[in-house]
């Protein structure tokens, strides 16, 4: 028996790739405006919302943009994401992911996920999981961006649950910030090194193990 009741996972880099389709967008956007732009620095993007990834590469600029310019690109970046993942099928889930979804689920375990992309819904159906997940909780349905905890506090709530009954899995520093913050314990994945305030780091979804935690 496990002793949590929940598992709440983040979706970009956990679930699948569409970090990889961020990363092309933004870097679309990037060279447009003539901001310096490469995967290190896109890894400073990486569990934050659309309008402050926006402000850190528009901080690389040779000029200021108005707020009705950085509406505009957001929007174009963001249509330029949507073309890439309507190319998406279940085979771009990543290693372990959905045996992982379905261990919990065996196990008698709520799953919920929490991501702060304003696309999640359209990813989970492009991917054929969204039937997988009790609640989904997206940047549509918070204030707060990673790394404040209200996405994964939301998360709880909608399942009926206590933050210390929830599992959280990230890939991201903001994000395992927002589940530590939560009052939950925090799965990594990806490198200890990175993820240092992650009470467990696994290399990716495939040695994900629920008695482990």
């Amino acid at each position: 028996m496990s002793k949590y009741k929940a598992v709440i996972f983040d979706l970009d880099g956990v679930i699948t790739d569409t970090a990889h389709y961020h990363y092309l967008a933004w870097k679309r956007l990037a060279d447009a405006v003539g901001a310096s732009f490469d995967e290190e620095f896109n890894e400073q993007l990486k569990g934050v919302d659309r309008m402050g990834s926006l402000e850190l590469i528009l901080a690389r600029a040779p000029r200021g943009f108005s707020e009705e310019e950085k509406l505009a690109l957001a929007d174009a970046k963001n249509r330029h994401y949507q073309e890439l993942i309507a190319t998406m099928t279940p085979g771009d889930l990543l290693p372990g992911a959905l045996d992982a979804l379905d261990a919990v689920r065996a196990a008698g375990l709520k799953t919920g996920l929490a991501s702060v992309s304003k696309n999640a819904f359209t990813v989970l159906d492009r991917l054929g999981i969204r039937e997988r997940f009790d609640t989904v909780v997206d940047a549509a349905t918070i204030r707060n961006s990673k790394p404040h905890p209200e996405i994964f506090l939301t998360a709880a709530v909608q399942l009926g649950l206590e933050p210390q009954d929830c599992l959280g899995v990230e890939d991201a520093v903001a994000g395992v910030a927002s589940i530590k913050d939560a009052g939950m314990v925090a799965v990594g994945v990806g490198r200890p090194e990175v993820l240092t305030r992650a009470d467990h780091v696994i290399p990716s979804l495939s040695a994900f193990r629920l008695e482990d935690y």
